[in-house]
């Protein structure tokens, strides 16, 4: 009996997701579905290829052979679908970007509306979320990233830098204290991520100010503006996110001006897909103009 590709496609879910059932719902089949066409799988290879723990379904070694080759054959299955479809003038299909919160709230959505006025039969989902993507399970096809990652089998392609800077209402700073220097921060309320909850070093920006107190915090960017907004009191914003917050004003632009970059990362065996190639290109090109515009609009 020889392997099915059906059934390898079961199989990587599964070393993904180390679950019968979220391996099913991740392919719309039942859990038992799932586990029959594992031991079909397990049977034409005439090995074991997982084993049950508490932690769930861990692959044997013969299991961490196969899922290098499995890879491999998907990864060559994406890339003459994309070719197929990259050879057509619009994309269709369904692309997923994962992204940090800032980038998926103020950026993406506009920059994924003009991507599909221009190409209607495609389907983008984005997958917002405040840690790392973890695209090695295939999370989604493509993340969006602050820092740049060292390891593993990915392509990495810097998009653009963008600014940041120190804000508050002006009806905060009118009912406290004047803020002239960043030693004055002390005396005010400061807005800003969980310490513990913070994914990516570029983002401990209080911290890299000497400030170890943050009275009111979350994993959320959005949430985070919405109470700078409220006038509660003082937080770090992008500069791209201005536009949106009228309300808040740029402070201490003479001593605290952050710079930091996007990246696009993606599955290094996606290089020859053609489709995403230029999905890629299109996305990146849309949140570079995107930063530049919103820029502008918030240095007015």
């Amino acid at each position: 009996m020889d392997p099915n590709w059906d059934d390898m496609r079961v199989f990587l879910a599964v070393a993904r997701e180390e679950s019968l059932s979220s391996a099913g719902r991740l392919l719309k089949i039942d859990p038992a579905t799932v586990g029959r066409r594992v031991s079909r799988l397990e049977a034409a290879l005439k090995a074991p290829l997982f084993t049950k723990s508490p932690q769930g379904y861990v692959l044997t070694s013969a299991g961490e052979r196969l899922f290098e080759h499995a890879q491999g054959a998907e990864e060559a299955m994406r890339a003459a679908a994309g070719a197929m479809e990259g050879a057509t003038k619009s994309l269709s299909g369904q692309i997923r970007i994962g992204a940090p919160d800032g980038s998926a709230n103020y950026l993406l959505p506009q920059v994924c509306a003009k991507i599909s006025d221009s190409n209607p039969d495609l389907d983008i989902q984005i997958l917002a979320l405040p840690r790392i993507i973890n695209l090695s399970r295939r999370e989604a096809d493509m993340a969006i990233t602050v820092s740049a990652p060292t390891a593993g089998k990915l392509l990495v392609q810097k998009i653009s830098d963008y600014k940041l800077h120190m804000v508050a209402t002006a009806d905060y700073l009118s009912r406290h204290v004047p803020i002239r220097s960043v030693g004055d921060l002390k005396g005010h309320r400061m807005i800003g991520y969980i310490p513990d909850m913070i994914f990516d070093r570029e983002l401990d920006y209080l911290n890299d100010l000497g400030i170890d107190r943050v009275p009111l915090a979350s994993n959320s960017v959005s949430v985070q503006l919405r109470q700078a907004s409220l006038g509660t009191g003082v937080c770090i914003a992008h500069d791209f996110t201005l536009p949106f917050h009228p309300q808040l004003k740029k402070i201490l632009t003479d001593q605290v001006s952050l710079t930091r970059s996007f990246h696009l990362v993606r599955h290094q065996g996606d290089q020859r897909n053609e489709r995403l190639n230029r999905f890629a290109e299109a996305l990146s090109r849309g949140i570079r103009d995107e930063v530049a515009r919103l820029e502008a609009e918030a240095q007015a």
